[in-house]
């Protein structure tokens, strides 16, 4: 296991744990964040640990053309009284996203640190929020990281009714030209949407012709 400092490159993702742990310490920088997402890296950490940096093989994605939505969920985007929106209040939907509980985890994994360094991305067009609002009240939400590549990488979603971060996730999808979302590790809820397991080398693959400028489509 490479422990980081603020200088050290991150060692190779063949390196990561069975579990997909790569390396621990570092720091939250722009310039870390952005080398990580471009390497497959993604920090994930509970408050009091040290930053614990992840590349997981198999990679949970989702191919935008294979997105399913239910009979059901269409009757509710053409007739539930949602808007959405994006980046219209980052801040508010990652304070949201700070309160959930990620599976495996106790208490919140997005600390006041990540909070601040994600804003920062943000601030800099590297991370955008996806807002749905019922009556001017922010409902449901998701953010992640967009390194301008054609690949989106989820990070977190809340939702405050049912349905609503489904809304926000699949309005999203069919409205931006993004060739990837990754979605990290897996969930039933985003299974349950069209996303599968793919090798991290076929990911890293996807990712590199992604930022070369090439599209490989969903075989390989």
């Amino acid at each position: 296991m490479k422990y980081l400092t603020s200088t050290t490159p991150f060692p190779d993702v063949t390196e990561a744990t069975k579990e997909g742990l790569l390396a621990i310490g570092g720091d939250l920088s722009v310039n870390r964040l952005i080398e990580a997402y471009r390497l497959g890296i993604f920090p994930w950490y509970s408050y009091e640990e040290p930053i614990l940096w992840w590349s997981p093989d198999p990679r949970f994605v989702l191919f935008p053309e294979n997105l399913k939505v239910s009979k059901s969920m269409r009757q509710i985007l053409r007739n539930a009284d949602y808007e959405v929106t994006i980046n219209k209040d980052f801040k508010a939907v990652i304070m949201e996203c700070s309160k959930i509980k990620r599976d495996g985890q106790e208490g919140t994994w997005i600390t006041n640190p990540m909070m601040e360094a994600y804003m920062e991305l943000h601030k800099l067009g590297f991370a955008k929020s996806v807002e749905v609002w019922r009556n001017d009240n922010l409902v449901g939400g998701l953010y992640g990281v967009d390194l301008n590549n054609g690949v989106f990488c989820g990070e977190s979603m809340f939702t405050k009714e049912s349905n609503a971060s489904k809304v926000g996730f699949i309005t999203f999808i069919q409205n931006t030209n993004y060739k990837l979302i990754d979605c990290q590790v897996y969930t039933q809820h985003l299974e349950s949407l069209g996303a599968e397991d793919i090798s991290r080398d076929v990911f890293l693959k996807h990712l590199k012709n992604e930022q070369d400028g090439k599209y490989l489509g969903h075989e390989i």
